[in-house]
């Protein structure tokens, strides 16, 4: 059994394998093989060339890995026509350090006679593991791995140029992002939880900020940057992911993905297999995919995210009070916000001291990594209903 988790499991996986000899005939086969897996969704539930029952008991990090391993390895088995694993090991390598400068300092910490398939291992356990926060990660890992499948594409260009093209990771990130935003802003009903879609995303992304995207239009979403057929679908993929909801595709989202479809250089019928292949994924998979077994799985995030805050607050709740108790300031704008909306001048200066606090109580830090600004408003909506006294005799202190 291959063990995802352990030292050598690259190599026992190439070991495995099976249909190595299976080639796709270009990219875009490549991805729509892919896509069935589930990869591009972000949520695996088989695989091209991995017998299904090497992976019971795998963790959903354990499967990710495996996947995007077996992705790269399809990619470089395409363009290279060969299935050299040592060089292959060895491209990936050099693709993963020029994709991040100066990152992934623990290979420099590794014994020089360390195998380099121990190296891919780490980077690829590095890799999966961008978004630190555990609860952002129990509930938004999925919007996280669709995004994994840059890599994919980034390997393509790699292997194509013998280097990755100028800026291309940050290009594809922010077209991704514009197109998810214009895709939510079509729908005829929107709620804040599209709004949250958003947020998730953004915690997801790593090479840019959602401020710095242009979510305009697409007349300016810089599409003629992308040529081949597994970008553009990828683009296409990801706007349908971010339109889906209960499976009741309005008719402005509709017409938004056969627009989008054109204005990629793609026909009618790329747009008509977008969608159906996801609500066809989703209908026959739901059961296994705790993200889509709600109407709406982004409230079902926010609702469990609450509970997870509230647990903490509770149990935190002697620290949290000494705290607020030395931050008049702080404690009476918490006050005033269960009255009235703060101006945002006052909701910088209460995210900020409450990131202070958060620095000084451990169970807290969670909101200092990456994704954890995204619950900060549910802390500072909960402080005052879980700590009500504290506030309350702020409040009159300050009246007297």
């Amino acid at each position: 059994m291959i063990n995802p988790s352990a030292s050598g499991w690259i190599d026992k996986f190439f070991g495995q394998l099976t249909n190595r000899l299976t080639v796709y005939p270009n990219s875009h086969a490549l991805s729509r093989a892919i896509r069935d897996t589930g990869f591009i969704y972000g949520h695996v539930l088989s695989f091209t060339n991995l017998d299904t029952r090497e992976t019971k008991g795998w963790t959903t990090e354990e499967v990710t890995k495996a996947a995007l391993l077996n992705a790269l390895f399809d990619v470089y088995r395409l363009i290279e026509n060969n299935e050299d694993t040592p060089a292959f090991i060895k491209k990936a390598i050099i693709f993963y350090k020029e994709m991040q400068p100066g990152g992934y300092e623990f290979l420099k910490k590794m014994l020089p006679t360390a195998p380099a398939s121990h190296e891919l291992e780490d980077i690829l356990d590095d890799r999966i593991k961008t978004n630190s926060n555990i609860i952002s990660r129990n509930f938004s890992h999925i919007l996280t791995n669709a995004l994994l499948f840059m890599d994919v594409l980034a390997f393509r260009q790699f292997l194509l140029n013998s280097e990755i093209p100028e800026k291309y990771l940050r290009k594809l990130e922010e077209t991704v992002m514009g197109i998810v935003t214009i895709a939510l802003q079509s729908k005829e009903d929107k709620s804040d939880y599209d709004d949250l879609l958003i947020k998730l995303f953004e915690s997801s992304v790593r090479y840019t900020k959602l401020s710095q995207i242009n979510t305009g239009d697409m007349e300016t979403a810089g599409f003629d940057y992308f040529e081949s057929k597994s970008e553009k679908n990828y683009l296409l993929d990801m706007a349908a992911m971010a339109i889906w909801s209960d499976g009741r595709a309005q008719q402005s989202e509709i017409d938004f993905l056969y627009t989008l479809s054109e204005r990629l250089g793609l026909s009618d019928d790329a747009a008509a297999e977008s969608m159906a292949s996801f609500d066809v994924f989703i209908k026959i998979n739901k059961k296994h995919i705790p993200y889509f077994k709600y109407s709406n799985p982004v409230k079902h995030f926010y609702d469990h995210a609450a509970q997870s805050v509230t647990l903490l607050i509770n149990r935190n709740k002697k620290r949290l009070i000494k705290e607020l108790s030395n931050n008049g300031e702080l404690m009476l704008l918490l006050t005033h916000s269960t009255h009235r909306n703060l101006n945002e001048k006052e909701k910088k200066k209460v995210k900020k001291q409450l990131l202070e606090i958060c620095k000084t109580v451990p169970s807290l830090t969670i909101f200092l990594l990456p994704g954890g600004s995204l619950l900060l408003p549910l802390l500072i909506k909960f402080i005052p209903q879980l700590l009500p006294s504290v506030l309350n005799e702020n409040l009159e202190r300050d009246g007297e």
